[in-house]
């Protein structure tokens, strides 16, 4: 546009031309401006993609990480579980029988009776933890807040 403009004012051939020629080199400049502009974006584009895979890699990992210490965990809990059930059952028998009794002191038979106590009010227990993990305090990210779901891996 700004060429034609030029052309209509009028003038000699040569300085038209002249301004012609400047307004190429400025729209040329422009476009060599945009194509740097354009290759760094790209480049950046290109390190931003490879920076988001390695985090979805380390994510998938650690989804992973998660899910075999949580079964870890659930094993655990219920290996604990059955062991206290084995050692109230003991304490029960060792409790009910009149020969157990005989052959403990008195002593051992209170110990006995306190543990059986504490031991079965642990185990009727709603929603028991380990208390080996302090889970009272809530992080940022606590473990609800996690998203097991497998449909992001393929991504």
């Amino acid at each position: 546009e700004q060429g034609l403009q030029l052309l209509e004012l009028g003038g000699s051939v040569e300085e038209d031309c002249i301004r012609i020629a400047r307004c190429f080199e400025a729209t040329r400049q422009r476009c060599c401006r945009l194509e740097q502009d354009g290759r760094r974006a790209r480049e950046q584009l290109a390190r931003v993609e490879a920076e988001r895979a390695a985090l979805e890699v380390k994510l998938k990992h650690a989804r992973n990480q998660v899910e075999v210490e949580m079964k870890k965990r659930h094993r655990a809990e219920a290996e604990l579980e059955k062991q206290e059930r084995k050692l109230q059952l003991v304490l029960e028998l060792l409790m009910r029988e009149p020969w157990g009794s005989e052959a403990l002191s008195r002593e051992q038979c209170s110990v006995l009776s306190a543990l059986a106590g504490r031991r079965l009010g642990a185990a009727l227990a709603p929603n028991r933890r380990s208390s080996a993990v302090d889970e009272s305090c809530q992080s940022l990210l606590s473990h609800s807040d996690i998203s097991y779901d497998r449909t992001e891996d393929d991504v």
